[in-house]
């Protein structure tokens, strides 16, 4: 299969990509978080594509995208009030409200779960695609468990050929995925740590929300390991650094000792950027075919939840 790479400055190339997606083809699209792998929704078979495209277990659930609040209740039901709140102050943005679903989500799209995850993308091509009423079910555009793709370039090297298209919207601006945050029961809690925090959704509600803990809850990006470049990751603190075996790649945000061995690449020390840089350092690095990569700890405050989240998980060999 080819893969079409179109531009989403052009208008008609954005017409060919809703046109690939009603004729139930997959077309990669920018969002503000990564890159997803889009499908339509409401055709099953369509969906299914996404999984063999990835490589992904049929029994992960996928997040549905929409274009307006009113398409909520088309996906879920038992719907809290809560829910309402949290997007009118966070949509379009980077929140996926985990919710019972309705009678038309598909279980395709919820895994086999009674469950359902949606999100209104903040990204203005995206939208557009979804101002028809169209809703697209859409996963990071990346095989499963490998790093998510935060540019097109990306998703061409890793799904080129694989699906019919990307449309190209340039870099993403968060370059972590969507927090999602579980309303089926309270206390209410957040099950993957991502730009919203549990703060802020705490102060929205007026009631606590709590924050990322280890659960066994089947959502987006919560295998253990995951978000991995093909390079072994290992954090390091960089005043202990461990003896240099070998070709080193380090990502580090502090300054190093000026007899270091190693390949380095400076990241930001500030988390917005951070986040905005991660995946595309981890795929930079790759490239570099080192025998590992390091990534020097980053600080451990609050709002680093969602960065230590996707370097744990990138980190381990389960």
């Amino acid at each position: 299969m080819k893969t079409l790479h179109l531009s989403a400055q052009n208008q008609n190339d954005i017409e060919q990509a809703k046109s690939l997606l009603a004729s139930g083809e997959l077309v990669a699209i920018p969002t503000e978080t990564v890159y997803g792998l889009a499908a339509d929704a409401t055709n099953p078979e369509a969906v299914k594509k996404i999984f063999a495209a990835k490589g992904r277990p049929a029994n992960h659930p996928l997040i549905v995208h929409i274009g307006q609040v009113q398409q909520l209740s088309d996906w879920a039901t038992e719907i809290p009030e809560e829910a309402y709140t949290i997007a009118n102050a966070f949509w379009p943005g980077p929140v996926t409200l985990l919710l019972k679903k309705s009678p038309q989500a598909n279980s395709v799209v919820t895994g086999g779960l009674e469950t359902i995850g949606v999100r209104m993308p903040a990204h203005d091509v995206f939208n557009e695609l979804l101002s028809s009423g169209l809703a697209v079910a859409a996963p990071s555009a990346n095989p499963y468990k490998k790093l998510s793709p935060t540019s097109a370039s990306h998703v061409l090297n890793s799904l080129g050929g694989h699906i019919a298209a990307v449309l190209d919207g340039g870099d993403c601006a968060h370059g972590l995925e969507s927090t999602i945050v579980d309303l089926t029961q309270r206390p209410f809690r957040i099950l993957r740590a991502g730009p919203i925090s549990a703060a802020q959704l705490s102060r929205t509600l007026g009631e606590e929300v709590c924050s990322p803990q280890a659960h066994n809850v089947a959502v987006p990006g919560n295998v253990t390991s995951h978000y991995q470049p093909n390079t072994s990751v290992k954090l390091v603190d960089i005043d202990h650094l461990p003896e240099v075996k070998g070709e080193v790649a380090l990502l580090h945000y502090s300054p190093l000792p000026t007899d270091l061995n190693v390949r380095t690449m400076k990241m930001a020390d500030n988390v917005a950027q951070y986040a905005h840089d991660l995946y595309r350092a981890l795929d930079d690095a790759d490239q570099w075919h080192c025998d590992e990569i390091w990534v020097e700890t980053p600080p451990r405050s609050d709002e680093w939840v969602a960065v230590h989240d996707r370097l744990g998980r990138a980190q381990s060999k389960l």
